[in-house]
Formats: C-alpha cells, sequence, structure tokens
C-alpha cells in the first residue's frame, strides 16, 4: 500500500506527479462489487539517484470504513487489478495477525532472552494466544460455525442457475416484442429465430436442454 503524501512522485507520460494528481486520472465511480476505482501505468526509480525506471501499476481502490480511497502498487504488470486488491487482502491479514502479536500479546516485549529454546517457547505460547481468540472470534461471528443450519440458511438464498436465467431473459425479449406495435408476430419470430442462431453455441445447448 502507498502512502499518500505530496513528498513522493511517479512519473507518468513523462510527468512527475504526486499520487493525488495519478488518483485525478482514473474518475471517481468504483465498481460496485470490488471498490476498484481504476489503475495507472506509472514508472518508479530503483534508486533515489538512479536513472534506471521500473514500470508499476497502481491501483486505486476505495476503502470501505472511511469512504475515502486507497492506492496499491504491483511490479507484476500482468496481474489484473482484482488480482492486485486480491493479493493484498491476503497480505493484509498477515500485517493483522502480527500486529495483534506484537500490540496486545506482547511478542516480543513479555520475554528477552538470548536462549534460543526460551524464545520459541515464548513465540509459541503467544500463537496459541492468538488461535484461540481466533477459534473464540469465529465461534462468536462466523455463521458457518452453526454447522448443517448454515447450508440450509445459504440453500434458501442460492443464486439461479444459468440457464434459468437465460430462459428469463429470451422470455422478456420475445414479450417485448410481440408488444412492440410496429412489428408483426411474422416478424418478430423471424427476430428471435436470427438472435438465438447468433448466440454462442453454449447459451443455445443450454437453451435447448432446458427447454
Amino acid at each position: 500500500m502507498l502512502k499518500i503524501t505530496e513528498k513522493i512522485h511517479y512519473q507518468h507520460n513523462g510527468k512527475w506527479q504526486p499520487l493525488q494528481e495519478l488518483r485525478k486520472l482514473v474518475g471517481d465511480v468504483a465498481s460496485t462489487k470490488t471498490g476498484i476505482i481504476g489503475s495507472v501505468i506509472a514508472q518508479i526509480r530503483e534508486e533515489k539517484t538512479s536513472q534506471e525506471f521500473t514500470d508499476v501499476r497502481i491501483v486505486f481502490v476505495l476503502d470501505r470504513k472511511s469512504k475515502n480511497w486507497l492506492a496499491l502498487l504491483s511490479t507484476d504488470l500482468e496481474l489484473s487489478e482484482e488480482e492486485v486488491v486480491r493479493i493484498y487482502g491476503k497480505r493484509w491479514d498477515i500485517d493483522v495477525f502480527f500486529k495483534v502479536c506484537k500490540s496486545y500479546l506482547a511478542l516480543a516485549k513479555e520475554y528477552q532472552g538470548r536462549n534460543y529454546d526460551a524464545q520459541v517457547a515464548a513465540t509459541s505460547i503467544v500463537l496459541l494466544r492468538y488461535a484461540m481468540l481466533a477459534v473464540e472470534s469465529r465461534n462468536s461471528q462466523d455463521d458457518r460455525t452453526i454447522g448443517e443450519l448454515f447450508y440450509y440458511y445459504s440453500d434458501e438464498i442460492e443464486d439461479i442457475k444459468l440457464s434459468q436465467a437465460l430462459i428469463m431473459l429470451i422470455n422478456t425479449l420475445r414479450h417485448v416484442l410481440y408488444n412492440f406495435p410496429v412489428l408483426s408476430e411474422e416478424m418478430a419470430n423471424m427476430i428471435m429465430d436470427t438472435f438465438l442462431n447468433t448466440i454462442p453455441r453454449s447459451f443455445k445447448e443450454r437453451l435447448l436442454f432446458a427447454a
């Protein structure tokens, strides 16, 4: 994650700009599903005095807690915006783990010594504390811990199948065409037949199977 500051600049289109200026290039609309606003390709120096540059992708994503935005940097340009956010999400869990262990479970503070076995033992005790807290948190917050009842609950809100969704769309299109005052029934049927003949074979097979 990048720090939002005016002191650090990134090269974009031959111009060095702060992160706030790059943010303006991707617009203001974020994806309702992923929260991703957009991304830009920029360059950074490998060292302060170096003239060699590295291409990076900067992904701007909505911070759902504060309604502000965050910036994630990836040196792998082949990764999609969604993949960059997913990988960082996993890494964030690791950061939270170390934060909890150091700040709340006294890792590296409760015991200080030069004996290697004692250091391993002290660290193991801290990790056991974290595991116990994680289990308690899961049992009190995660619905999956209620067992079979969770799966019954999930089955009730199961999404409709692809074939059912396609049939609903086809029927809606057929209804709209039949109610159009300019088109005759024969013309509407011809449009439907042409549409069905041009859709991908996989969709057509699903429709025929469902029918």
